[in-house]
């Protein structure tokens, strides 16, 4: 179990802090605290508050992702996806949305337009070297494997 502190931020009070939906379910929803309805026109991107702040180990990190819905029924999803959350940062987590649909979107406040899905970080080494080992597939990149 990680212990990850939520600091609900001032004049936020009936904002749901996050939550998951289902009891398997890997991510938790986030809801918008906007203070009065945002329209997204088609193309357009807008920062979204939260209305909340966290502290989590330094073993974790949050990733932001859409929401399958809306992005199916709406075309809104994340703009950076997943975007990420390091643990040192203490300031509102804010959700990039885009409207890649062809109607505008109308943003409510409390909606719900994102989940948070935590991720443990491995402790990584990187080395410098001057030599690779070899491998079947080699320096092989973008569809060098088929289409």
């Amino acid at each position: 179990m990680y212990p990850v502190q939520l600091k609900r931020l001032p004049g936020n009070e009936d904002i749901q802090l996050p939550v998951k939906m289902s009891a398997a379910a890997s991510g938790f929803d986030l809801h918008a605290a906007v203070e009065e309805p945002l329209i997204l026109a088609p193309g357009e991107r807008r920062l979204v508050p939260t209305g909340f702040a966290m502290a989590m180990p330094i073993t974790l990190e949050a990733q932001i992702r859409p929401r399958s819905g809306l992005a199916y029924k709406h075309g809104i999803t994340c703009l950076n996806s997943p975007g990420t959350i390091d643990a040192d940062y203490r300031g509102e987590v804010k959700v990039l949305l885009i409207n890649i649909g062809q109607e505008p979107f109308t943003i409510t406040r409390g909606e719900r337009i994102a989940q948070m899905v935590f991720q443990v970080v491995p402790d990584i080494l990187l080395e410098e070297t001057d030599e690779l080992p070899d491998t079947v597939r080699g320096a092989g990149g973008f569809g060098h494997t088929g289409t």
